[in-house]
Formats: structure tokens, sequence, C-alpha cells
């Protein structure tokens, strides 16, 4: 019996990352040993985009080494496995500007300022996120490789 196709269209995949959570990121040690972090993150323009202190461990591995593999996935049961893992490089940017405008993305997102997402104005963002933007990289991920599997589509079976 051949395995039912359980990867999910350009559009599943889309729509998937929009709604994740939490993206797993892995870079290279320079041993060539991995270095996984839990991040959040946001889909800008089709790309995931997530943002780290320049000075933090992923972002001088990728400073070294573009290379990177993220994840983002959820199910509790087996039926219920979805998941989209990306290969790729990192396009670091610098730009404080384009840093706080994710820190504001993020903040629609997630509970960043107060008990809830939220939008934020731009004195509000300069404010809460302003003097850490330049401490800051954003990660742009460029997929050279996607692939994505959704559970839910063996209807049970395996």
């Amino acid at each position: 019996m051949l395995r039912r196709d359980i990867s999910m269209s350009a559009a599943e995949v889309a729509a998937f990352l929009e709604q994740g959570r939490i993206l797993q990121v892995a870079s290279l040690h320079p041993d060539g040993r991995p270095h996984l972090v839990p991040m959040w993150y946001v889909v800008k323009e089709g790309q995931v985009v997530f943002r780290s202190f320049s000075r933090s461990q992923k972002i001088r591995n990728l400073q070294r080494d573009p290379r990177l593999t993220v994840l983002v996935e959820r199910g509790e049961a087996y039926a219920e496995l979805q998941g989209v893992m990306i290969h790729g490089r990192a396009r670091l940017v610098e730009d404080p500007g384009y840093v706080l405008a994710i820190y504001g993305r993020l903040a629609a997102k997630y509970a960043m300022v107060g008990g809830a997402p939220r939008s934020l104005s731009a004195e509000e963002l300069a404010a809460a996120f302003g003097r850490h933007a330049p401490k800051n990289t954003a990660v742009v991920v460029e997929a050279e490789q996607v692939a994505s599997w959704d559970h839910t589509k063996l209807g049970g079976e395996y």
C-alpha cells in the first residue's frame, strides 16, 4: 500500500506559518554541533523573520555560517502532527529601523507589551523597543528547501 501524500500545498504552508507560534532555529557552532533554540517569529513578504540580540550565539553562528534550518510544528497525537521545515540561508539585517518594525510585528502577534498582543503606535514602539533595536539583528530566512507534513490528511489511518 502506498503512503498517502501528506505534504502541504504552498498555500497551506503559508497559512500554517502565519498561524504558527514557536520557531525552532538551528544554526551551527564553529565545531559543527547544532545550536537549537526556540524563537518568536513573523512572516514578512512570504519569508520567516525573527530577531535576536546581535551578540547572541545564534547570530554569531549565522554571521560565520549563514546556513540554518527552522521548524514550526504542532500537534500532540500522531494523527494531529503538522509541520514545516525550511533549510536555507540567513540574511542578516542590522538596520535599526527594520529591526524596530519587526519588533512591532512581533508585539502584534505575541504579548510583548502588556497582557495581550497588540499593534503599537510609533511612539509606543519607540518607547518599548527603540533602545534595543540598535543592539539587535533581524534574520530573514531565505528558503532553499521546504518540507512539510500534515498527518490530518491521513484520516486516522497509518
